[in-house]
């Protein structure tokens, strides 16, 4: 029975023209039942059989949780409204202005506090590997909280973040000083605009000395040729040990579909489903190996 569901639901999900959250509910279910609940077991590559050993499974709250929290609950609560300029999937070329309350983007829009510590974990267990500074790059700043746990598992990081509304970048530079973080650049404007012009990392290489991204985190413009593009730019720039963190993959089919082009790219070795976001690896050593994993 499972099986005949497993490989049927999708096209009954594609023909009866099913909503977004009942696609949702279909994913989530799709995941549960085939993902495994590891500590490690049956990964072959020793790095990996780590970060599924002592980041997805670390239950340890480390100094900065707390926080970072604080802030989360604060902006949670704040009912100033906002002039968003959105770029993402409803969004023109120039952006659309949107009426926003900062407590309703908190609600809606920020990474949770799992799977933001989480992301807090993984870039501390590559610090220490790599044993230098590592370059981490967002798409997709928002109000700040994701950026902060990126940035603050070691000072000496560096993190390039971008976002497309101005008025949302300044709430997030708020955090970060209430923070005293002092590890983050930020650009503002429409992602596709500030890739294609060739500015990113030129004046990132200048001012913070940028040579390639050990980590990027991408959650911006949650369409099919957007995310292709974004991880596609990036792909070729890795570290070795490079990884690129996809968030919502599962989000619409679209963006599954951009999930499994990915997997599919040469250049990507190894791959982390954990349902709510993506972890693509690029180094040579690895097996092409796709793992789901239940966290």
């Amino acid at each position: 029975m499972w099986i005949f569901f497993c490989t049927f639901a999708p096209f009954f999900a594609e023909t009866m023209q099913l909503d977004i959250a009942a696609y949702r509910i279909w994913t989530w279910l799709r995941h549960l039942f085939t993902s495994w609940n590891t500590t490690g077991e049956g990964i072959h590559s020793p790095y990996l059989f780590e970060i599924v050993r002592f980041v997805f499974r670390d239950e340890n709250s480390f100094y900065c949780f707390a926080d970072i929290e604080r802030q989360r609950e604060r902006l949670c609560a704040c009912s100033d409204e906002l002039n968003v300029l959105d770029f993402g999937s409803q969004g023109s070329p120039e952006g659309t202005l949107i009426r926003r309350r900062v407590d309703d983007i908190a609600k809606t829009h920020l990474e949770s506090p799992k799977m933001a510590q989480l992301l807090f974990r993984l870039v501390n267990f590559m610090t220490q590997k790599e044993k230098r500074p590592l370059q981490i790059v967002e798409l997709g700043t928002s109000l700040g909280i994701t950026t902060a746990y990126l940035a603050l598992p070691d000072s000496r990081n560096r993190v390039l973040t971008l976002e497309g509304s101005e008025q949302v970048l300044r709430v997030a530079q708020d955090v970060w000083r209430a923070l005293h973080i002092d590890n983050i650049d930020c650009r503002q404007g429409n992602i596709d605009l500030l890739l294609q012009e060739d500015t990113l990392f030129t004046r990132a290489r200048k001012e913070n000395g940028f040579l390639q991204p050990d980590f990027v985190f991408i959650d911006a413009n949650h369409t099919f040729d957007a995310t292709l593009r974004y991880a596609r730019f990036f792909l070729p720039q890795m570290t070795e040990k490079g990884v690129i963190v996809m968030d919502d993959i599962h989000y619409s089919p679209e963006m599954e579909r951009a999930w499994h082009e990915l997997q599919a790219d040469q250049r990507v070795t190894s791959s982390m489903d954990l349902y709510h976001a993506g972890i693509l690896f690029v180094d040579k050593h690895y097996l092409k190996r796709h793992y789901r994993i239940r966290i």
